[in-house]
């Protein structure tokens, strides 16, 4: 116990703390993935970065349902292919029993249909394994900002990062609708049919929109939508089963 020298008039000083002084500060992150030696290193890149506290794992999606429910995370890192319940569904689970968590997709997936069902599970955001360690780390901290973060780089043109951030000002109407069609997984013939244009215009439009965004793929326009309100809430995505 500290003795306070009753001739000193003022209180003693506080002793030193470790950390950030509002706990709040700190983001609580969770890592769900099958593969131990991946979980670490994930682990590893977000303890070693200042604001970060991974307060639990699980290689499957039984095991992530206990872990969250006893650990609270803020964000939950999961990847799609999961013994047990899969990523999609695991999203689907944590947006209902624990709708204040934030669900970020970390996958080596770069599919069109999972992508689709990881937004109609209600994901923040979908990211690759394939992306630097500092961007994993920004990704997060967007996502706890309110943003939904992006990295998409199927083809290695596009942008890095957060797609949020490409103005879909510059898109008309009919190329805004082309969109919407493209992220309900409608093939080139259907959306044709469905605007009335030929096929060739809608490959036109997709040229376009490419140029337009400095995207490279229609993965990227999904994820393009998701960032941009774009999706059509009445127009749900096709929720494909994941094997």
């Amino acid at each position: 116990m500290r003795r306070v020298d009753p001739r000193n008039s003022g209180p003693p000083a506080p002793p030193p703390t470790e950390g950030p002084s509002d706990p709040g500060t700190v983001h609580r992150v969770v890592v769900v993935d099958d593969h131990e030696l991946l979980r670490t290193g994930t682990r590893r890149i977000l303890e070693d970065a200042p604001g970060f506290s991974v307060v639990g794992e699980a290689g499957d999606g039984e095991a992530a349902l206990q872990v969250i429910k006893e650990t609270e995370p803020e964000v939950v890192l999961v990847d799609i292919r999961l013994p047990t319940i899969n990523g999609i569904d695991l999203a689907r689970r944590i947006g209902t029993d624990f709708p204040k968590i934030k669900v970020l997709i970390l996958t080596a997936y770069d599919d069109e249909n999972y992508v689709r069902a990881a937004l109609a599970a209600g994901v923040t955001g979908y990211l690759l394994k394939t992306m630097p360690a500092d961007d994993l780390i920004r990704s997060i901290e967007a996502a706890c900002d309110g943003s939904n973060p992006i990295h998409i780089q199927p083809s290695g043109r596009g942008e890095k990062g957060d797609s949020q951030g490409r103005d879909q000002s510059h898109l008309t109407v009919r190329e805004q609708e082309v969109v919407r069609l493209v992220s309900r997984g409608m093939a080139n013939k259907a959306i044709a049919r469905q605007l009335a244009i030929s096929p060739r215009t809608v490959e036109g439009h997709l040229n376009h929109i490419f140029d337009k965004l400095g995207i490279a793929s229609r993965t990227e326009l999904v994820h393009f939508a998701l960032a941009n309100s774009l999706f059509g809430r009445d127009q749900p995505a096709s929720t494909d089963p994941v094997p």
